[in-house]
């Protein structure tokens, strides 16, 4: 038998419950429930004046904002068009069934207003939820980067190395239509080097791994390792390499969790001679991979490796295979380390020299300002735990920007202008935060055996864990974790 839809009349007539057809565990009602955005009004106290007309309410501006990357929305005219029409985000946004939606540019509008600096704090926030909830160890952190295509297309893309001196060649090119108006004067070098992406001169053109040169920004993390949680973020443009952001990163995590990292894991982009000095100068752990042994220099294949050269501090020389002494010649300032040779004619007329070196001048060492440090960082990159991390590292990260991708618009710059994509990256990463609270802060026991697990590891072997240190018991709250177990 066919079945007829009765005409609901009284729904629209008389008083109903809306908020009961809103599921107890649906994310909106989770994130009302935990997300205290009261403090914006505070921040853009100054960002307002006195008189003239009412805005609308910052935190209702915000919210619209997480909305806006919580589902993906593709674009912020849809995003006020679709408010009337889900109950969902009528409750979260605080409006009724008969209240009029503000236009789409009141968001535009406040973050010219605003600046990146609140969403920061949004952030932070975010971080400092978690850690009280105890989801972030703050001892172990994961670093990786990621591309995100610009808004600008390949079109917007102009060489700007021309000059007036090149008229003539515009000239012939008009005659000439089989010429590329876009190659550059000259061959090699970076692909970015003299182009500028006229629609949005903050991106850089970038080499993706389907091998196609686009506008780009870079999106910089770090994660937590306990439960995944993002604790620092920088957006750069997309020329930036990773590891030249490494510190940066660390000291960013140190700042937002009140301590700085035990060991910092990473991939071979930050296996840098500097980075691993500068972590070892701070006491971290290096568990990045080293760069040096992913490259293949053929030049020193067949050739006496560096451990074969003994170094004596006394004297600050090399004492090579054939017994021959090289000494400091010159520093490199920018890059750090000083250039060991021997005396003129002394490689030329050793009989080991086809053993030792295929350089004309003879064979050269480098040693570092902070050698020590190097050696013992890159024995720390060589060991099993730091394999082990490694391993831990590359789903751990790539789940994160896979969630980002997939679920919240990440690799798509949905504005213009790096300000406006470090806005949208810090969105993102204080809802991806915000997801991994609601996942695991109400998992109740779990959370309780993970925190105690690692407050028993402190106990035992402090020396070693690098997970919950008993200096970090201030700043969890137990009585919150602990009460999620009834």
């Amino acid at each position: 038998m066919m079945g007829r839809q009765a005409k609901q009349t009284q729904w629209w007539s008389d008083p109903v419950n809306v908020f009961a057809r809103i599921p107890e565990d649906h994310i909106l009602r989770r994130l009302n429930q935990i997300l205290n955005l009261d403090f914006i009004r505070t921040e853009l106290r100054g960002k307002y004046g006195r008189n003239g007309q009412v805005s609308v309410d910052p935190v209702v501006i915000m919210k619209m904002m997480l909305l806006l990357f919580l589902d993906d929305v593709k674009s912020e005219r849809e995003l006020m068009r679709i408010i009337p029409l889900r109950l969902d985000y009528l409750y979260f946004l605080g409006y009724g069934l008969e209240d009029v939606i503000p236009d789409h540019s009141v968001l535009s509008k406040a973050r010219k207003r605003w600046g990146k600096e609140v969403f920061e704090r949004l952030f932070v926030r975010t971080v400092e939820q978690c850690w009280r909830a105890g989801l972030v160890g703050g001892d172990k952190v994961h670093i990786d980067a990621s591309l995100i295509r610009a808004d600008a297309s390949l079109n917007s893309v102009v060489v700007v190395e021309q000059t007036m001196s090149k008229l003539s060649e515009d000239v012939e090119q008009a005659t000439a239509p089989e010429r590329s108006e876009g190659k550059p004067t000259k061959k090699g070098g970076p692909v970015n080097e003299g182009r500028l992406v006229k629609t949005d001169p903050d991106s850089t053109v970038v080499r993706h791994r389907t091998g196609k040169s686009v506008p780009s920004y870079k999106n910089h993390r770090v994660l937590d390792d306990l439960a995944g949680v993002t604790t620092a973020v920088e957006t750069t443009t997309g020329a930036v390499h990773d590891s030249s952001k490494l510190m940066d990163l660390v000291e960013q995590h140190t700042g937002n969790v009140g301590g700085k990292p035990r060991a910092a894991v990473g991939d071979s982009a930050y296996g840098t001679s500097s980075n691993f000095i500068a972590l070892a100068e701070r006491g971290i752990r290096a568990h990045v991979s080293d760069l040096r042994s992913r490259q293949n220099n053929v030049r020193q294949q067949g050739i006496y490796d560096v451990a074969e050269f003994i170094y004596d501090a006394a004297s600050d020389t090399f004492s090579c295979p054939a017994e021959e002494v090289l000494t400091r010649h010159h520093y490199h300032a920018g890059r750090g380390y000083y250039e060991y040779r021997t005396a003129r004619g002394v490689c030329a007329k050793c009989p080991l020299r086809a053993e030792c070196t295929r350089d004309k001048a003879g064979r050269t060492l480098k040693r570092y300002a902070g050698q020590e440090l190097l050696d013992r960082a890159r024995r720390q990159s060589h060991g099993p735990a730091a394999r082990r991390d490694r391993k831990r590292r590359q789903w751990l990260q790539e789940r994160n920007f896979g969630e980002a991708a997939v679920q919240h618009g990440f690799k798509r710059a949905r504005w213009r202008g790096l300000w406006r994509q470090q806005i949208q990256d810090l969105l993102i990463a204080a809802l991806q935060n915000l997801r991994i609270y609601i996942r695991r802060a109400g998992s109740g026991g779990a959370v309780v055996a993970r925190v105690v697990l690692n407050l028993l590891l402190a106990l035992i072997r402090p020396s070693e864990t690098g997970f919950f240190p008993l200096r970090h018991l201030r700043a969890v709250n137990l009585p919150l974790v602990l009460g999620r177990v009834g």
